[in-house]
């Protein structure tokens, strides 16, 4: 059973081959071995986001761990996965729409048994290495940034490097409001936003309010899309914060491309549309 339907992952390995770089043989003889079909290498990275597992174990007489290593690394240098979720963001919102003009920031926090350049000491998992992801959503959840950090950092201090995100797009509504728990109840984040030109909808701190009566679920949503879809980002083993982002960027991909298909079957009619809802 493949670990991505192949309606979604169709159609990401078309983009994604589409802005995989030239290769240069610069060997002097030419008599190397064979190089490993980029398709093999793309299907066993996504097995490893979608199953946590590690590359050891993926690893196959197809592909040794060590060649997965090195072409997402080439990959990286060559911000094919940033450009492939850029290019999903600007399909969905010409097809679809993404609503700008209500953005939500959470943060989550993860296991980071491996420490590395994004882990530090958790506060809810008994001070040991975790990694924190401060995600932003647009008003309906679907992921258009995310900033890595040591479990140990405030959600209040990555507000900014989140909302820089947005630079991605051209066009950005004259108001935008951004809604946030109460972890950013704070004279800082009201003097933040207001030098952003956003307005803001913040919980107030030692106030109950349900996560349900509020804009603030579509990112609860997406976190969970996150850490139960990609066992990858859920139990991050990986120690460099440019690898970090890249399966962040991949697993985003997907999501948007499933919400894609499932909100377009309502919208839209194509070869091969399935009969049902997605």
């Amino acid at each position: 059973m493949p670990a991505v339907p192949s309606s979604i992952i169709e159609p990401i390995w078309e983009q994604f081959r589409a802005l995989i770089p030239p290769v240069v043989d610069e060997h002097p003889l030419g008599c190397h071995r064979p190089r490993v079909a980029d398709r093999v290498v793309f299907d066993k990275l996504i097995q490893v986001l979608v199953l946590g597992c590690a590359y050891v174990k993926i690893a196959d007489a197809s592909c040794s761990a060590t060649t997965l290593r090195t072409r997402r690394d080439e990959w990286i240098d060559a911000g094919v996965f940033a450009e492939l979720e850029q290019l999903c963001l600007l399909a969905y919102d010409k097809m679809i729409g993404l609503d700008l003009a209500n953005l939500v920031v959470d943060g989550c926090i993860v296991k980071a048994p491996c420490g590395g350049e994004a882990a530090g000491r958790s506060p809810v998992d008994r001070g040991k290495q975790g990694t924190k992801r401060s995600l932003l959503v647009d008003g309906t959840g679907i992921p258009l940034g995310a900033v890595v950090a040591g479990a140990n950092r405030h959600d209040s201090p990555l507000l900014r490097p989140t909302l820089e995100t947005l630079r991605r797009f051209d066009d950005l509504p004259e108001r935008i409001t951004v809604h946030l728990d109460a972890g950013y109840d704070s004279t800082v984040t009201r003097d933040l936003l207001a030098e952003l030109g956003c307005e803001h909808q913040i919980a107030s701190k030692g106030i109950p309010a349900p996560i349900q009566a509020s804009t603030r679920w579509v990112v609860e949503r997406t976190n969970s899309w996150h850490n139960r879809g990609f066992k990858k980002l859920a139990y991050c083993t990986e120690v460099r914060t440019r690898v970090i982002d890249a399966f962040i960027a991949l697993a985003n991909a997907i999501i948007i491309v499933r919400r894609l298909i499932r909100e377009g079957w309502t919208r839209y009619r194509w070869t091969g549309r399935p009969h049902r809802k997605p």
